[in-house]
């Protein structure tokens, strides 16, 4: 989609499972993190991958945006890697759509639905099943200046960020799966397989 730039967030720790890099766990025959490249890159003028430490250990081909901020302050941080790098790379770019690389489901309508949904405000964030999903939203670029201040402020809450941009919550139906089913531990793990199994195309 046009003047948009895609940001896959994987520069957590995966605590639950166990560390390392969740986003090599494998489902399906194919990593989470080629899982969700594959479904943003066709939504997306361009990729970016939010990672810390040696990027090499994942054997991705996509330009690499580390956390700017020290202590892995979370997704917030990612996020505002992604923006930084686009208003200092990617001029001709307005949105960054952001998701994390443990999301293997996402929709292939996720860019233009949130573009259409959010109206006249300036972001727009995912949600299903009566939950809204902060870090999975579409971000002008020019907020940047508005999260790094409210990270340098110590909130870490995506959630918190995305009530101060205003954004436009963008409902999906959570059934037969959810599209925003995220993998934190190896049951959730079992679980999309279990997904992948009864719908190959999930």
């Amino acid at each position: 989609m046009a003047g948009v730039v895609g940001l896959i967030l994987a520069g957590g720790l995966s605590r639950r499972m166990g560390g390392g890099d969740k986003s090599l766990s494998v489902l399906g025959g194919r990593t989470l993190l080629q899982r969700v490249t594959d479904r943003l890159a066709g939504q997306t003028d361009a990729l970016l991958l939010n990672v810390n430490g040696d990027p090499a250990r994942l054997g991705s081909t996509l330009t690499v945006v580390p956390d700017a901020m020290p202590d892995n302050p979370g997704p917030l941080a990612g996020l505002l890697a992604g923006l930084d790098h686009v208003a200092a790379n990617r001029p001709w770019a307005e949105w960054v759509l952001a998701a994390p690389g443990d999301c293997p489901f996402l929709p292939p309508d996720l860019a233009a639905r949130l573009l259409t949904g959010r109206g006249a405000v300036p972001a727009a964030i995912a949600a299903s099943g009566g939950r809204s999903h902060p870090v999975i939203g579409l971000w002008r670029v020019a907020l940047r200046g508005p999260l790094r201040h409210l990270l340098e402020g110590g909130e870490r809450r995506a959630g918190r960020f995305a009530e101060a941009s205003g954004a436009a919550r963008v409902e999906w139906p959570a059934e037969p799966y959810d599209p925003f089913f995220n993998i934190n531990t190896p049951d959730d793990l079992a679980d999309a397989e279990r997904i992948i199994a009864r719908y190959p195309d999930a």
